[in-house]
């Protein structure tokens, strides 16, 4: 896609925190750092219209503790059509993480990913949004 160049007024106390962005986040450049939150925007944009979209839900989970694995196996059973691939890796001897990749409507993917992370045994838990291109 070609690049278009653009002139941009800002307040000066505006600017600032433009350029505190672009340190925060090590962005090579304003441009960079401008077309980082415009893409956020798109993104946060449609997962609030309920489009189809994609992302990532991440678990952090004592295997140990309870069945959370069994009722995290139910949960995901009843998304089948949403759940791309799930990966699961033993980070020592009693704790996990799991990293399901979904597609679908923004609406049945947060529902799947508060379903999982309110689980009894889960330590930590997050959808990670995005968009279809």
């Amino acid at each position: 896609m070609a690049q278009v160049r653009f002139g941009v007024s800002l307040d000066e106390d505006v600017l600032k925190e433009l350029d505190q962005f672009v340190l925060d986040n090590h962005l090579p450049n304003r441009s960079q750092a401008i077309r980082h939150l415009v893409e956020n925007r798109a993104v946060d944009k449609k997962w609030k219209e309920n489009d189809v979209v994609s992302g990532a839900i991440v678990l952090l989970f004592d295997h140990h503790k309870g069945d959370v694995g069994v009722r995290m196996n139910e949960i995901q059973h009843q998304f089948y059509k949403e759940i791309l691939s799930a990966q699961h890796f033993h980070l020592d001897h009693d704790n996990c993480l799991e990293i399901i990749a979904v597609k679908g409507n923004a609406n049945r993917l947060t529902d799947l990913a508060n379903q999982l992370i309110g689980l009894k045994g889960i330590i930590h838990g997050k959808l990670v949004t995005s968009k279809m291109i």
